[in-house]
This record gives structure tokens, sequence and C-alpha cells, in this order.
């Protein structure tokens, strides 16, 4: 690829590694309409002639890009005057397709963003689709806001030679690549002032092919001293590991701003009979996955709640690698278990599984007493922490992300019972923790029951978050060592 052709956001097969580009040469992203742009008009124009399930797909590839591509919107841009700083920070992430990689980036272009408002740090920022496929109704569920930083920050142009790239997705996404995507660094290694990789693990390790990856960067950043010691200990290099929190947006989870969601508009009865009564609410948000620990869950909440006691479980969640069948897939796991129906019925458990647009997030967990995510490991546990900014109480696993920012304190830690071996997927051998059954039910209880001790510890938690991880505490840390980067390469 030519350097001084615009870098696409979708998702082809990586180019060949270029000769070296001129130092000074510019990384664009407005240019003229490449042929592959017109390869895919001409296939969604086919895909329109053939079958609705591909229209919709190639609809929103091809509207994502439209939006980003928009000449007018481009002139808007460029008569709206920012700040021109000496170097670049080209920060490449699913920012368009929703999940933890998507919104902890957007997490941290946010901070940046508002803190370079401010502070007028040496660089400037660009970011890039990759990582991830694009999913539109993450991208209309985004505030107006949000979307128009997109579309500035997608058509800033930098130089190769005075920009660092940030690659904030897994390892398998780097160049070159292990599936389609735009790889990162765009066009390899060494044409750069500096390559720096966001990434993490949600097990006691990282695969030899990863941290071969990662030894190739010139630094990585890990969320949390869980990662580092678990990088570390797999062979990362610890010169190039670097420990960067999350933040978590203040501002934007806020509880006094929002009225509750009706829950009574959402979601479908999977057990338990409807009830008008008041009841105290549990909140769970996850990707249907074995790691998230829905089984764990489901079987304390069961076992220690039925048809009698005023309580609901809600559960929002999406597929990941699994069709969304998610009221039969908790009837079958009912069944096949040793659990029995209380003589009152089972407890009510109902399943969101719709898109809950990003504007209307602060508004759900206003909905929930409480939340909890009893899960196996956690790279960091972004629901989690916004619950916590909501002042919720929050019950999770003891175990990987979560410890940089549970305490006694501020949440009700989940005791681990023992390490497991993971059976199958990409993690297959490593090790992840089986959280207490038995725990989980009696902290459910003991939170629906004691319901001062649960807001003062909600209270502490946005505290914490306040004085940790908002926005502006992350940004500074970000920004400094980015810094740091920029002075090292002189």
């Amino acid at each position: 690829m030519h350097s001084a052709e615009r870098l696409d956001s979708g998702h082809l097969p990586p180019p060949p590694p270029p000769p070296p580009p001129s130092p000074g040469r510019n990384l664009p992203f407005i240019g003229k309409l490449k042929p592959f742009y017109l390869l895919s008009i001409l296939v969604l124009l086919l895909a329109i002639s053939f079958s609705i399930s591909k229209t919709d797909q190639f609809k929103k590839l091809f509207f994502l890009r439209s939006n980003l591509l928009n000449p007018t919107v481009q002139k808007q841009i460029s008569r709206n005057p920012i700040y021109t700083a000496p170097y670049c920070v080209l920060w490449m992430a699913p920012f368009l397709s929703g999940g933890g990689y998507s919104s902890e980036a957007w997490s941290y272009i946010l901070a940046l963003h508002n803190y370079s408002m401010n502070k007028n740090p040496i660089f400037n920022l660009k970011i890039e689709q990759h990582g991830d496929l694009e999913n539109l109704e993450f991208w209309e569920g985004l505030p107006l806001d949000m979307r128009n930083l997109a579309v500035e920050l997608y058509h800033r142009e930098c130089k190769l030679n005075e920009t660092v790239v940030v690659c904030h997705s897994e390892p398998g996404a780097w160049y070159p690549p292990l599936f389609d995507t735009l790889p990162c660094p765009p066009i390899g290694y060494g044409h750069f002032k500096a390559v720096v990789g966001r990434t993490m693990f949600e097990t006691d390790r990282v695969n030899d092919e990863h941290v071969k990856r990662c030894n190739l960067l010139d630094f990585v950043w890990v969320p949390t001293d869980f990662h580092v010691k678990t990088f570390t200990e797999s062979g990362v290099d610890p010169l190039k590991i670097v420990k960067i929190v999350q933040p978590v947006d203040l501002d934007f989870f806020d509880p006094v701003k929002y009225e509750a969601l009706d829950l009574g508009s959402l979601g479908n009865s999977v057990m338990g009979s409807f009830s008008n009564g008041e009841k105290f609410v549990f909140l769970s948000i996850f990707k249907w996955e074995y790691r998230k620990g829905w089984d764990v869950l489901l079987r304390s909440y069961l076992k220690e709640f039925s048809g009698g006691d005023d309580v609901v479980l809600y559960l929002l969640t999406n597929p990941y690698h699994s069709d969304r069948d998610f009221g039969n897939k908790i009837v079958e796991y009912v069944e096949k278990s040793d659990l029995e129906e209380p003589k009152d019925g089972w407890a009510r458990v109902y399943v969101i599984d719709e898109h809950i647009a990003q504007v209307d997030m602060p508004r759900l967990y206003k909905a929930a007493n409480a939340f909890v995510l009893p899960s196996r490991g956690e790279g960091w546990g972004r629901p989690i922490v916004e619950a916590m900014a909501m002042t919720l109480p929050v019950i999770a696993t003891n175990w990987s992300g979560p410890t940089e920012f549970m305490t006694e304190d501020n949440s009700y830690p989940l005791l681990v019972d023992r390490m497991s071996e993971v059976t199958e997927g990409p993690f297959k051998g490593h090790l992840w923790a089986e959280p207490s059954v038995n725990k989980l039910q009696m902290l459910m209880r003991h939170v629906m029951r004691n319901h001062e001790e649960a807001k003062a510890r909600g209270t502490q938690a946005r505290d914490d978050m306040m004085s940790k991880f908002s926005p502006e505490v992350v940004a500074g840390i970000v920004s400094d060592h980015i810094e740091r980067i920029i002075d090292h390469a002189q």
C-alpha cells in the first residue's frame, strides 16, 4: 500500500509489506475511491439482487463507510479550527463494533479528546476502525457528539515518522493479522515513531504466538497488576509492559442525571410467573459464553430464591459464536441440572436480547438494585465499573481484571472455589477461576436484605471511580506516557 493512499477500514487481506515510505509522507484518511470501493459497491448491488440477508450486511458496511467518507462532512470539519500539534497518535480499535475493546477504546478517546482541550499535548488524535466487524446498531446508538467526534478524528492526517500507533485489540489482529481486518500497524513495523499494543487476557497466561507478537512492539499496555504478572510470566519482555488502567465516563454514568428505564417493556420472561409487586432487581450484562459464568449465576440465584421471594433477575446478553435462543438455553440448562423447582415456583428470570442503545445504558443500570457477574475471568470488566459508577452494589468474581478496582469497602468480591482448566477454544489448557456458587447465594441474599450497607458500598464505589479511574486522571497517565515515548524516540 502506498503511503499516499487512504488506509481503508474494510476487512481485506493484509497487503504485502510496502517499500519504506519517505519520512515526511502523510498518512491521510481521505482520497479518491480505490478499486476495491467500486468492487464493494458492485457486491452491494449483487447482494440486493440475490438475498435479503446479504443485503442487510452489505448495507451496514456501506452505510458506515459512507458516513466516514462523506465529503460534505469533511468540508464541515475542515472549517472547524483544531489544535495542531507536532506529533500524532493513530489509535486503531474496533470503534464501530461494540463489545469490550470498543467501549474501552472509546473511553480513552473521549478522555484524551477532553484532556487536549485544556492541556494542549504535543500530539493530535486520529482513529481508525480495526480488529472487528462494524455494527450499524452500535453506531446508531452512540450519542450524536460521539459520532461527530468519530468523523472528525477519522479525517485527520498524520505523517508516518511523527506518528505513534496504538493497536487496541487482541494480538491476533496485529500485523500481519490472523484474520480479515485492517492490520495494525497498517503498513508494518519500522515506519512509525513507535507502535504500542493495548491488550489483555482473561486467563492465567498468554499463548506463545501472542507473546511473540507482543515482543515485536515497542510497548504493551495492560490494564491491571494481574496482567503485568501474567504477561511477564508468559514471556513478554517486562521492559515493554506498562500498566494503563481504564477510565470510566463518570459524567455519562451519573445516576443523578437519569430516570430508570421501564423494565416492564423490556425482556422476555424465561422462568417464574409474572408479578406486579415491588421487586428487588438483580442485573447482569454479558456476552453469552461459558467464561461469563451465566451457569454459576443461574444456579446460585435459583437455589437461593423462589417464586415467593420479591426478586427478579434480568440478563442483558448477546450472542457470542451462538444463536440468540437464550430462553431455551436457560430452560434446557435447568432441566438437565440437579436443581429442583421450589413449591412456590421458580424465581423470576428475564432475558433482554434486544439491542440497548448506548445512550440508554445508564437508565438500565438505574433500574436495578444490584449488579452481579460471577465470570471465570475478565480482562477488565466494563459493565462492572459502569455499575459502580452508577452507585450500584456490585457482586463479581475476585480474580483477574476486577481485582484492580474491587475492594471489601466498595463492592462484594466473590470468593473463588478453585482454578479450572479451559477445555476448548483459543485458551484451551489455560486456567481460570471457578467462583463459589454457595458464596454467591449468600451474597445475593445479603445485598437484598442489607439495603443501607449495600447503598454505602455503592456510594464508595463511585467515589473510588472518581479518584482513580476518572477520564481526567487516566488521560493524564496516557498522555504522559505517550509524550515519554515521543521524547525517547527523538
